[in-house]
Parts: C-alpha cells; structure tokens; sequence
C-alpha cells in the first residue's frame, strides 16, 4: 500500500460478499456435462467490502463493519479483507446465517452474469455496530442502505455528519421507484451518492441520467455521482453537470468497477480535488479492476493509479 499523502480513515459499513469468479465461460454446460476454463478464484466484494479493499490500496486507513457468517466463506472472506489491510474486527459473526456470496460466470468479453446469496447481509442492524464506529473517523461509506432501511441509515448518516465526517452512499439493488422511497430517508445524510446509470434511471423515472441526478439531489444528497461503465461517470451538483471519460483499456472482468470507481472518487475527495477530478481518479482506479480478475485485481497503489492518468 502506498503512504497516504493525506489522511483518511474510513468505517465502510454494510455489505461485504464473498465473489468466485469463473473465467472463461460462453454458455452453461448441459445437463450433467463438465468444461474446463480458464481461471476459478476468489476475491472480497460488495458495495462496502470491494469499496475497503481498494481505499486501503490507495492509502486509506479502513475498519470494515457488516456481518458474516461462522462458516468457512466468512473465514475465507475475512482472511482476504486482512491481506489486504483492512480491520475486520467490526465485522460481526453470525451462526443463524451464511456469509454473503455470489458466483460469477465471466464471458470472454467481460460480461458476468451472477448467482447471488444475501445471506448475512439481510441480518445486519445497526445493533451490530458498536458504540464507537465513528471514533476518529474522517469518513464514512455505507455500502447498501436498503439492508438497514431509509431511516436506520439515515440515522446512522446523521449521526456522522454531525460529527463533522463526511458520508457516502452506494446502493446495490437494482434501480426501483419503491426502492428509492424505502431508503430516500438516508438522502438528506449523504454528502456523495454513487449509483450506476440503472439505478438512476430506474429510481427516478427520467430520461436522462443528468435529469435523474437531479431528481436525488433534490431528495437531499449533495452531490451524485454516477457510473456510466465504458463512458465513465457523471458528476452532478447544484453547481452543474460535468462528464468525466473512461480510460482506453482491454476489459478482462467489469466485477467490482463501480466499488474501484467510489474508492478513488472518494480518495480524491480526501486529497482536495474536486468532485470532477475525483471522479476522474475514480474512472483510473476503476481502469485497474477491470484489467483483471475480481475486485482485488492488481497490485496499484495511489501513486501508480496517479501515474497511469498522466500516462
């Protein structure tokens, strides 16, 4: 990891999943038939966990909270946060259910389709965060406020910001008018909301993503930005609108993009930028993940992510 040239310490919270990644996969087998292809591994994700692992890449200090289960993909997943120098000890073990996982079946063009299984992430509550989550905290990212509900993050989401920590939020679930109404309490908590194209698009109704980002920063959030895939993201603020480009890059696996993308935005942020430059150091940061396999792919840091823009 590289030393932060600014200091920011994260509590990621929310939803942290186990992703296998099969590589190589054109359609499924019939009926009992094998096929061989050519990579099977294991990487941490989710809207709070992929988020942790690449801002510790970066050079944030990240304290992970959400809840597992006893079973040996929570061991799995814990180990792999650890490598990558996250804190799992706010992460909270629980027998009642599996841990979080999805299996993904990557195509040669860098689709990938998913099995998912919600598991523990469907029992965390705010009871499973301890007293002092925010102690010395610069940021706070929730990862998957429809797991807690609108007004239990928003509680949370105030809770920060009233003590002077900026928040972010990214959503999981697919964009749905009735999703929005069950987490819009939570928007007027939210400095940074990262959703995808979908998302917008599907939660608000518009037809257009700069109309849709608009729509939620008129339900509170104060800034959106939202993630285009090849066309890089959207910056929206009452200020204005600005596009920022993706990088020219051969895509192996898009897994974990939109958490790459939130980290560095979010690191950029800390380092003074403006969103549109912060997005632009999100677009890079996502560059790196999608070269690879799983949102652990490569071994960057924040100078090298920094290089490759000015490459």
């Amino acid at each position: 990891m590289s030393s932060p040239t600014a200091p920011m310490t994260v509590a990621a919270v929310g939803v942290h999943v186990l992703d296998t990644h099969v590589l190589g996969i054109e359609s499924i087998p019939a009926g009992s038939d094998g096929q061989l292809v050519e990579t099977i591994r294991m990487s941490p994700a989710g809207t709070a966990g992929g988020t942790a692992v690449i801002l510790s890449r970066l050079g944030a200090a990240v304290k992970s909270y959400g809840a597992v289960g006893t079973d040996p993909v929570g061991d799995t997943l814990l180990a792999l946060l650890a490598r990558e120098g996250v804190d799992t000890s706010g992460l909270v073990r629980k027998a009642e259910a599996q841990t979080s996982a999805s299996v993904l079946p990557v195509r040669p063009n860098g689709d990938r389709p998913a099995w998912h299984c919600i598991g523990a992430n469907g029992s965390f509550t705010l009871e499973d965060l301890p007293g002092d989550v925010l102690d010395g905290v610069t940021h706070l990212h929730l990862g998957g406020p429809e797991f807690l509900g609108g007004d239990a993050a928003g509680e949370l989401l105030a809770r920060a910001r009233g003590l002077g920590i900026t928040t972010s939020v990214d959503i999981l679930a697919p964009g749905d008018p009735d999703m929005l109404a069950w987490i819009a309490a939570a928007l007027p908590h939210t400095d940074y909301l990262l959703p995808n194209d979908e998302q917008v698009l599907g939660f608000t109704g518009a037809t257009s993503l700069a109309d849709g980002a608009r729509a939620l920063l008129d339900l509170g959030a104060r800034c959106v930005a939202v993630t285009q895939g090849a066309r890089g993201a959207l910056v929206v603020t009452t200020e204005g609108v600005a596009e920022v480009p993706a990088y020219s890059i051969e895509v192996v696996d898009t897994t974990g993009c939109g958490d790459a993308f939130s980290a560095g935005f979010l690191r950029g942020l800390s380092l003074g930028q403006t969103p549109t430059e912060a997005a632009a150091l999100g677009c890079a940061t996502a560059a790196q993940v999608a070269q690879g396999v799983g949102t652990d792919a490569g071994s960057y840091d924040l100078a090298a992510v920094q290089a490759f823009q000015t490459a």
